[in-house]
């Protein structure tokens, strides 16, 4: 591509891993798609081994509008997308993934509910994914998300989605919280719209998604819940909680008092003098050590401005965090001035 590239007004940006393959023919539908859009797409490669590098570089060379992130290592899907939301220069931002399960050209009917919406997310309405290890726990981490954050949606799960960057890009993301993100942004007051989507099985490339993740995802939907009903006001949940583990240790204790004197059962009674108070009380500590950490990090990562992952080089992208500040600054003069 020859002369001279034009601001983007459409930031996409897709996280890598191991997906050789799936480039060049992204790259193209990308293309097709957004033929009628001033874009940029920024590929953040997360550590790649299979030569995804390679194919990303070749990109950019030969068209401008690529940009390319390399990470040192492998630091996970969340910190990809930071990286290249705050690589970003447009005032929207497409994320999707780069297996090619996700249709590029999906892109332009979401733009479209853009006037009436500060987000779309895609909904993998006909998902092409294995049913027992991929659909069906996807589903009941969609119901649970849902009831635990009053923000219904059917699939936070799709990465393909459409975001004005003023909600988006002062969000700090960590650990598996990218799903979380239409929670983040509900918070700054930002109006959801949710869409059917296409979605392909994949046909070239290894699944990065598996069960394992489930874990991670409901130990970070446990952190977003104490975050939204309790980081204002902590005293309410480990208040009401001590009132519970108090509770239950007089409950314990009559009924330890109980074997000993009335069932003559003195190992039961043992068990519950002793055992039962001790879980409870190392249960109660592991769990209020994990949300201390969790807010000390966030609190390290914002306070420095310190970003979770270390890039190796970049490729198209000189000048960027100049042009970035000068877009973010010109937003902020415009909402100051309306």
């Amino acid at each position: 591509m020859d002369g001279a590239v034009p601001p983007p007004s459409v930031s996409l940006v897709i996280p890598v891993f191991d997906e050789a393959e799936n480039l060049e023919p992204l790259h193209t539908e990308i293309l097709e798609a957004l033929v009628a859009v001033p874009f940029e797409v920024i590929y953040v490669n997360d550590g790649s081994l299979d030569g995804s590098a390679r194919v990303l570089d070749a990109i950019a060379a030969r068209d401008p509008r690529a940009r390319v992130v390399h990470f040192v290592r492998n630091y996970g899907q969340t910190a990809a997308l930071t990286a290249g939301i705050r690589h970003a220069q447009a005032d929207l931002i497409v994320t999707l993934d780069a297996d090619l399960q996700n249709v590029p050209a999906d892109i332009p009917g979401m733009l479209a509910h853009i006037p009436e919406a500060d987000v779309v997310c895609g909904w993998r309405k006909d998902r092409k994914d294995a049913l027992l290890t991929r659909t069906l726990p996807s589903k009941a981490a969609n119901w649970l998300i849902s009831r635990l954050s009053n923000v219904p949606l059917h699939d936070y799960g799709c990465t393909l989605r459409v975001y004005k960057a003023e909600f988006i890009q002062g969000i700090p993301l960590y650990g598996e919280m990218h799903r979380f993100i239409p929670i983040y942004v509900t918070w700054a007051g930002a109006r959801l719209v949710e869409i059917p989507v296409g979605h392909r099985p994949r046909t070239r490339g290894v699944s990065k998604y598996g069960l394992r993740r489930i874990p991670k995802v409901l130990l970070d939907l446990t952190t977003v819940k104490f975050l939204r009903d309790f980081y204002v006001t902590p005293i309410y949940f480990f208040g009401w909680l001590g009132f519970l583990l108090v509770f239950a240790g007089m409950v314990t204790g009559v009924v330890a008092a109980l074997a000993w004197t009335v069932f003559d059962a003195p190992i039961m009674a043992a068990c519950l003098t002793v055992v039962c108070p001790m879980l409870a009380l190392v249960g109660i500590v592991e769990v209020t050590l994990g949300i201390i950490a969790e807010v000390l990090i966030r609190m390290h990562y914002e306070i420095q401005a310190k970003a979770p992952y270390r890039i190796r080089e970049v490729r198209n992208l000189d000048g960027v965090d100049t042009i970035h500040d000068e877009a973010r600054q010109h937003r902020t003069a415009g909402r100051q001035g309306a």
